[in-house]
């Protein structure tokens, strides 16, 4: 299903959104139903470590290879973030995951990170006008898969750096690990319908 058509014709000012939490969070699913909800002036990010991965990026361990990882999918999500489709008279920009989430995955000092990125926390922050944290299940309702390859307790450990992460955001809802799935869709799309501005609301934001 396509987002839902909207008649409204208002210029909109772009807010941008990250939803974001640890492996097995639920991110994926999540926006999966939530596309079938959205406006026509509210779009989708897809995830840039995605991106990279999937193409064939190295996914070893080692420092360096790590960094080198961390330093592309910063670049890529930047890049993503200014392209013309994603900002033109957007309501809300839903980013899968943001510029933030890297300092979770760094092999050594948050400074360093920003550094080597040339930007700053501060400045990375406020990129984003909201950010939704889905957490990750405890170690009863984690599952691996093929593209997550964290185990349950390595899962948690990153759920928690990401959550230190984005800690100074002054805008930051956390979602807790609920068994019951829908229940945290219908909390995000909440969330959501609070960032889209009226005149959308009514005319394709559907409950």
């Amino acid at each position: 299903m396509t987002p839902s058509t909207c008649p409204c014709t208002a210029v909109h000012t772009l807010r941008r959104v990250v939803l974001t939490g640890g492996p097995g969070a639920g991110k994926t699913a999540t926006l999966g139903i939530v596309r079938r909800y959205l406006c026509a002036h509210v779009a989708v990010l897809p995830e840039s470590a995605s991106i990279l991965f999937s193409g064939g990026f190295p996914r070893r361990a080692d420092d360096g290879t790590l960094r080198a990882a961390q330093r592309a999918i910063y670049r890529v999500q930047s890049e993503l973030e200014g392209l013309p489709e994603f900002n033109d008279n957007l309501a809300v920009a839903l980013c899968d995951r943001g510029t933030v989430d890297g300092l979770a995955y760094w092999p050594g000092e948050p400074d360093a990170f920003w550094s080597e990125l040339g930007t700053s926390h501060a400045r990375e922050l406020a990129r984003y006008d909201t950010v939704i944290h889905l957490r990750t299940p405890r170690a009863a309702w984690y599952q691996m898969t093929g593209v997550r390859t964290e185990a349950a307790e390595e899962a948690l450990r990153l759920d928690a750096c990401i959550e230190r992460a984005w800690a100074s955001h002054p805008n930051r809802h956390i979602i807790d690990a609920e068994r019951d799935f829908l229940s945290k869709v219908q909390h995000v799309l909440d969330l959501l319908r609070k960032e889209v501005p009226w005149c959308c609301q009514v005319g394709g934001m559907r409950a």
